[in-house]
C-alpha cells in the first residue's frame, strides 16, 4: 500500500436505497444498476482509478452483500491485470444507514492515513478532472471543497462573498437553514454530488446519522468550506429512471 504522501483516497457513497429508481432497485442496490450494460459502481471505480486514486472506500447498506460480492470480483480482476497498487475497502452500514455525514464519521478510521478524501455519489457521472482538483486541494489551507455548478436545481448551496459555505436554500419554499434571511451578497450554487475534505476536521464529531451539510456548517464556523465551481464536458445525476435513460443515450452518441 502506498505511503501517506502517495495515497489518493476516494469515498464512494453507495449505501442509498435508490427509491427513485423504483423497480430497478427492488432486488438490486442502486450502485449495481447498469448504465449501457455496466454497473454504476464499476463505471465510477474505473474512472477514479484512471485518474490516479489508489485507495477507494465504498459504503454499503441496501443489498450490501451484493456490493461486497461485486467488489470481490472487481478486485480480483483488477489485481490479475497487474494493478495491485489499489486498495478497495468497505465501510459497512448494513445495521444502520448513516446518511451522507454519518457515513464519513463511520468511515473515519479507514481515512487515518489519508491527507484528503474525495467523496463521490455513486449516482453521479462526470468527466471533471478530479485528480487535478484533489491535488490543488491538498495544497490549500481549506477544510473542504464543495464542487458546484451554475445550473437549475430546487436546492441551492449558499456561500458568502469569500466562497465560504453558509447553508442550504430551498428555492421552492424559500427556506434557508443558515439563518433568518439570505445575505445580500451571497452566491447560490448547485451541488455536484462530489466534495473533498481533510479528515482531521471531522474527528471531534460524535458518530451518529446526519447529513453532510450539517457538519460542513459547523466546520465552516472556524475553517473555510469553499465552493469550487466546475465546468465539465458532462455531468449526470442518475437518481431517476428518466435521468438514467437520458445519460445512456447521450453517452452512447458520444462514443
Amino acid at each position: 500500500m502506498p505511503m501517506k504522501q502517495d495515497k489518493r483516497t476516494a469515498f464512494i457513497l453507495a449505501a442509498g436505497l435508490g427509491t427513485r429508481l423504483k423497480e430497478l432497485t427492488r432486488n438490486t442496490p442502486k450502485a449495481l444498476v447498469s448504465i449501457n450494460k455496466k454497473p454504476l459502481l464499476e463505471v465510477i471505480l474505473e474512472e477514479l482509478i484512471r485518474q490516479g486514486f489508489n485507495h477507494i472506500v465504498v459504503n454499503i447498506h441496501h443489498f450490501g452483500e451484493q456490493i461486497m460480492g461485486f467488489l470481490e470480483d472487481f478486485t480480483t480482476k483488477l489485481h490479475s491485470g497487474r494493478n495491485d497498487g489499489t486498495l478497495i475497502e468497505i465501510s459497512d452500514e448494513r445495521t444502520l444507514l448513516m446518511d451522507t455525514g454519518g457515513a464519513i464519521l463511520q468511515a473515519l478510521p479507514l481515512f487515518s492515513q489519508s491527507e484528503a478524501v474525495l467523496v463521490h455519489n455513486v449516482d453521479v457521472l462526470t468527466n471533471v478532472d478530479l485528480q487535478g482538483l484533489y491535488n490543488d486541494f491538498l495544497h490549500s489551507d481549506d477544510a473542504a471543497w464543495l464542487l458546484t455548478q451554475e445550473r437549475q436545481s430546487k436546492r441551492k448551496l449558499v456561500f458568502d462573498n469569500h466562497d465560504n459555505f453558509l447553508g442550504r436554500f430551498n428555492v421552492e419554499n424559500e427556506c434557508f437553514d443558515g439563518g433568518c434571511t439570505l445575505p445580500n451578497d451571497c452566491k447560490l450554487l448547485s451541488f455536484s454530488g462530489i466534495h473533498i475534505f481533510k479528515p482531521q476536521f471531522f474527528k471531534d464529531f460524535d458518530k451518529n446519522p446526519c447529513y453532510i451539510f450539517e457538519l460542513y456548517q459547523k466546520i465552516a464556523e472556524n475553517h473555510r468550506v469553499k465552493s469550487e465551481l466546475i465546468h465539465p464536458d458532462y455531468w449526470f445525476d442518475l437518481g431517476t429512471i428518466e435521468q438514467l435513460k437520458n445519460a445512456e443515450q447521450w453517452l452512447s452518441l458520444r462514443r
